[in-house]
């Protein structure tokens, strides 16, 4: 993150996401897998550090199978023709695209807000103060070295039990989540740059998503 001045004067806090160049890997058609999509691709992996199955994804690969295919005259699945990629992911309903296009940050070019999906920072096993924002109990009056702690969560005799959802201590972090509705300030074409106002989820380095918004 980092700011940036309006002509006003006014300081806008940033977000600077790398979109792209991302690279059309596959084509969804609802005839031949039941659903329409796009299969997108961003930053290339070596070659050496990619599995075979990672390089046939993008490629032809000379292997008995495809030469048995070729022979009985099965036309093979036509291929991007481009280096294996670290981050791959599908947007779906995504028309006009051909496979092995590249898309870069100009597709943005004249949308004003988008969400932002990513994985949120691991924070480990929390208790209930960090992951719930509890209060916590007293420092005082009876409370002994509990002052942390989430306190009772049983019911009564009816119905005796803890009911399903109760907010405790547990896995914090490390999700799938999504900021909606963020504002694009600005768009660096020359290095592939995407200026989007506030925050997004993850880490420094993470991969994320950009999709435009629909909440106008």
């Amino acid at each position: 993150m980092t700011q940036i001045y309006t002509e006003q004067g006014t300081v806008i806090p940033v977000t600077v996401i790398q979109a792209g160049p991302c690279h059309v890997l596959q084509l969804r058609t609802p005839e031949r897998d039941g659903y329409s999509a796009v299969q997108l691709g961003y930053e290339d992996k070596p070659r050496r550090l990619a599995r075979r199955s990672e390089q046939g994804h993008v490629g032809p690969l000379k292997s008995k199978r495809s030469r048995k295919l070729s022979a009985a005259g099965v036309e093979l699945t036509p291929k991007a023709d481009c280096e294996p990629k670290r981050f791959v992911r599908e947007i779906r309903d995504a028309d006009g695209l051909e496979l092995g296009q590249e898309l870069t940050v100009k597709v943005f070019e004249e949308v004003k807000r988008v969400d932002v999906t990513g994985t949120s920072k691991g924070r480990g096993y929390a208790g209930v103060m960090k992951r719930h924002n509890f209060s916590g109990q007293r420092a005082t009056h009876g409370v002994k070295k509990v002052h942390r702690h989430g306190g009772s969560t049983g019911m009564s005799a009816a119905p005796s039990r803890v009911f399903k959802g109760k907010r405790m201590a547990g896995q914090y972090g490390n999700a799938r989540v999504t900021t909606r509705n963020l504002e694009v300030v600005a768009i660096d074409e020359e290095n592939s740059l995407l200026l989007i106002r506030g925050a997004v989820p993850g880490p420094n380095g993470g991969f994320v998503e950009i999709r435009e918004t629909n909440k106008y």
